[in-house]
């Protein structure tokens, strides 16, 4: 098994990231608005984390890489469909929109979710065929749900959320416009993510079994 190798430009881009979906002018721009915290979001899990995993993915600081068992691929994608659609159930996301306490749970746990999924299809790359194949299952399920979420808030035909609207759109408008952040972002990432991982699991050279 060869060992990944981080990569060190990851840690400083997806820290800069993370500024700017919590602080910067887009945020300024579309803050109290559902699109403005999906934004943030997809900033979170599908770039920034992505980022940051390739920074720290091999490195002692990559918590999937020491315990492999307890943080496979299949287990973090199941963490972050808990994480994305609990946040998005209305009370949680209110919480998270009417509370500081809330909104820093909410985006560490975005984070989190995130991060860990990342690292551990990442470090399934470098790992045995069955792991790289539970990489891109993991990837391949995040996109899927991702999409799905998103789909449900573009199409939904009334607003799910008590909330201002931003960009002097209506409040469903916003849901929807949001929705469509989700489901062009996120999916497109995790997608991208599942289909790389599985180039890689195909270009592979086929383990040979161990000698008795």
């Amino acid at each position: 098994m060869t060992r990944a190798t981080p990569w060190p430009s990851g840690l400083p881009l997806g820290a800069l990231v993370l500024a700017l979906a919590w602080g910067g002018p887009v945020f300024v721009l579309l803050e109290g608005g559902f699109t403005g915290g999906m934004v943030m979001h997809m900033a979170v899990v599908a770039i920034a984390a992505p980022l940051l995993a390739l920074g720290l993915t091999g490195t002692r600081w990559d918590v999937t890489r020491r315990h492999p068992r307890l943080f496979g691929p299949l287990v973090a994608s199941a963490l972050e469909f808990a994480a994305v659609w609990g946040w998005h159930m209305p009370g949680p996301h209110m919480a998270a929109r009417d509370s500081v306490l809330f909104l820093l749970l909410e985006q560490g746990s975005f984070l989190a979710a995130g991060l860990l999924l990342w690292l551990s299809c990442l470090g399934a790359g470098e790992a045995g065929h069955r792991r790289r194949a539970a990489g891109v299952v993991a990837l391949l399920l995040t996109s899927m749900h991702m999409t799905l979420l998103g789909a449900l808030l573009t199409l939904a035909p009334r607003p799910l959320y008590d909330h201002e609207a931003c960009l002097g759109l209506t409040v469903l408008q916003d849901q929807s416009l949001g929705g469509v952040v989700m489901l062009l972002v996120g999916g497109a990432a995790y997608l991208a993510g599942g289909l790389a991982l599985a180039a890689r699991l195909l270009a592979a050279p086929e383990e040979k079994p161990a000698p008795c």
